[in-house]
C-alpha cells in the first residue's frame, strides 16, 4: 500500500481522487479485517462524503491540505463526532457531540476519517483484547497478539487497510503494537498533542500519536496535529518542522545502548538483545558515536502506579453505564480506590523528581537506543480469565523499557529491526532528550534508508 505521503501527493497533483482512495481503503477494510478484528466500527457513508467534499473543495479552487485525501483510523478512546466513544467497552451509548481537538486538524489537514479501531478497555493492559470486541489479532501471525493498547490501529496500518492511524500512549501503548507489527511509533513528548476536550490523558503519561509504516508519514501527521489547546494540562517545548526532521540528515551523534530493563524481575528474550546489538553496529558503520551505557534507571512505582490506577478511574467515572465496564475492569477500580487527590499529587511531584534522574544518561549520549520490548508478541488471549493482578504481571514485559518514558516525559520511538526466526518482526527504541522528536526522527529515518523494513500488508 502507499503511503500517506505518497497518497497526499497523488490526490493533490489530481492523478487520484480523495473518493477513489477511500473506496480502496474500505474495500481492504471488508476484505481483511474479519479475521484480525482491527476496526471497532467502519464509518464507510460519512468517509465517502467526507471524501468527496475533499474532490468538492479542490475542484472549487481550494488548496489541499497536507494530508488531502488520506483515509485514517483513530483508537476507540478518542472523540469522532457520531460515533460513541466506547474506550474499548460497552459502558457508554452516547455518541460523540463533537470531534477530539486532534480528530479536527486531522480533518483540516484533508484527512479522512474512515473507521474507528479496538483496544482493551480504558487501553489498561498490552494485549487487544475485550469482552466487547474479542481478540484482535497479530497480521504477522494471527495466533499471537498484536500488542495493545493501540492493537487495532497498528493491525489495521500493518494491514494494509490504512497508511496511519492514531493511537495513544500511556505506558508503551504505541510503541508495544508498533513492535509486534513492524511499525514507525514515536511516543512524543509530553504535552506535544493536545488531549482535548480532556485535561490530559492518564495525567502526566498519556499521550496520542500515530502509528505509520514509515518515519516520513509519523511525521506528516504530526506536524497536522501537534500543539496545544486551552484546558490542556502540560505543554511541550518548542520544536521545528517533524518533516523537515525526517528529510534531513541526523549529523554524528552520541548513542548509547543497554540492553538493562528499567522493571525488575523482567529478562528481555535474546532476539531483542541481538536486535539492539546489530543496530548499535549499524549505527557505528553510518558514522555515529556508539557505545554501551548504564543508564541507571530510577525506580518509578511511586509515579507510575498511582497515576495508572488514577487514570483508569477517572476514565471510569465518565462513562454513562458503570455496571457495564468489565469485570477486571471493575476490579481494577477497586483497587484503585487509595489513589486518594493526595496520593495521586504525591505521585505527580515524584515524576518531575524521576524525570530529572531518568535524563542524567543525556549527560553523556544525544540517543538512547534499547529494546522496545522484552518479551516476544504473546499468544492471542492471554487475558483470558485473568484478573488485574495476573494481567499486570503479565504485561511488564511489553512495558519494561517503554513506562519509564512515560514518567520522564521524554520522546521515545520504535523502529523496526528486521524479523526473527519466528516470523515476527523485531524492533528498537530510541529514546531522546527532551522535546527531541526531531533528532529520533531524523535518526529513524537515516536507519530506514540503511535497513529498510516490510510489512505484511
Amino acid at each position: 500500500m502507499e503511503s500517506a505521503v505518497e497518497i497526499a501527493a497523488r490526490t493533490t497533483s489530481g492523478q487520484w481522487t480523495a473518493v477513489e482512495v477511500v473506496e480502496a481503503a474500505l474495500a481492504r477494510i471488508a476484505e481483511l479485517d474479519g479475521p484480525l478484528n482491527a476496526m471497532s466500527v467502519t464509518l464507510a457513508d460519512a468517509a465517502r462524503a467526507e471524501a468527496a467534499q475533499r474532490d468538492a473543495a479542490t475542484a472549487a479552487g481550494r488548496t489541499p491540505g497536507p494530508l488531502h485525501g488520506v483515509p485514517i483510523v483513530i483508537k476507540e478512546e478518542v472523540d469522532v463526532a457520531g460515533c460513541v466513544t466506547t474506550f474499548g467497552g460497552e459502558a457508554n451509548t452516547t455518541p460523540a457531540a463533537a470531534d477530539a481537538e486532534l480528530v479536527h486538524r486531522l480533518r483540516e489537514a484533508g484527512a479522512v476519517i474512515v473507521g474507528k479501531t479496538t483496544m482493551p478497555e480504558f487501553g489498561a493492559f498490552p494485549f487487544t483484547e475485550s469482552v466487547s470486541r474479542g481478540l484482535t489479532r497479530n497480521p504477522w501471525d494471527t495466533s499471537r497478539t498484536p500488542g495493545g493498547s493501540s492493537g487495532g490501529t497498528a493491525v489495521a496500518v500493518a494491514a494494509g487497510m490504512v497508511p496511519v492511524g492514531i493511537g495513544g500512549d500511556g505506558g508503551g501503548s504505541i510503541r508495544i503494537p508498533a513492535a509486534s507489527c513492524g511499525l514507525f511509533g514515536l511516543k512524543p513528548q509530553r504535552g506535544r498533542v493536545t488531549t482535548a476536550p480532556h485535561p490530559h490523558l492518564w495525567w502526566a503519561l498519556g499521550t496520542a500519536g500515530p502509528l505509520s509504516r514509515t518515519v516520513l508519514d509519523s511525521a506528516l501527521v504530526y506536524d497536522a496535529i501537534r500543539g496545544n489547546a486551552p484546558g490542556d494540562l502540560y505543554t511541550g517545548g518548542e520544536v521545528g518542522s517533524f518533516v523537515d526532521a525526517a528529510r534531513r540528515e541526523p549529523g554524528r551523534l552520541r548513542i548509547g545502548w543497554s540492553t538493562k530493563p528499567a522493571g525488575l524481575g523482567v529478562r528481555p528474550d535474546p532476539v531483542h538483545v541481538a536486535a539492539v546489538e546489530q543496530t548499535a553496529q549499524v549505527l557505528s558503520d553510518l558514522g555515529h558515536d556508539v557505545h554501551e551505557v548504564d543508564p541507571r534507571y530510577p525506580d518509578i512505582t511511586a509515579a507510575f502506579v498511582p497515576q495508572f490506577f488514577a487514570g483508569i478511574r477517572s476514565e471510569a467515572a465518565m462513562v454513562e453505564h458503570p455496571k457495564r465496564l468489565e469485570r477486571r475492569t471493575r476490579e481494577t477500580v477497586r483497587l484503585g480506590a487509595w489513589v486518594t487527590p493526595r496520593v495521586r499529587d504525591a505521585a505527580l511531584r515524584a515524576t518531575e523528581k524521576l524525570s530529572i534522574k531518568a535524563n542524567r544518561v543525556f549527560d553523556s549520549v544525544d540517543v538512547l537506543l534499547t529494546p522496545t520490548t522484552a518479551h516476544r508478541p504473546a499468544r492471542a488471549g492471554v487475558l483470558d480469565g485473568r484478573g488485574t493482578v495476573a494481567s499486570s504481571l503479565l504485561a511488564m514485559p511489553s512495558i519494561a523499557y517503554a513506562a519509564l518514558w512515560n514518567v520522564a516525559g521524554n520522546p521515545a520511538a520504535s523502529v523496526p529491526a528486521g524479523i526473527a526466526d519466528d516470523g515476527l518482526p523485531t524492533a528498537i527504541q530510541f529514546v531522546g532528550r527532551t522535546d527531541g522528536e526531531e533528532t529520533l526522527l531524523s535518526l529513524a529515518a537515516q536507519v530506514e534508508a540503511a535497513r529498510p523494513w516490510s510489512s505484511p500488508g
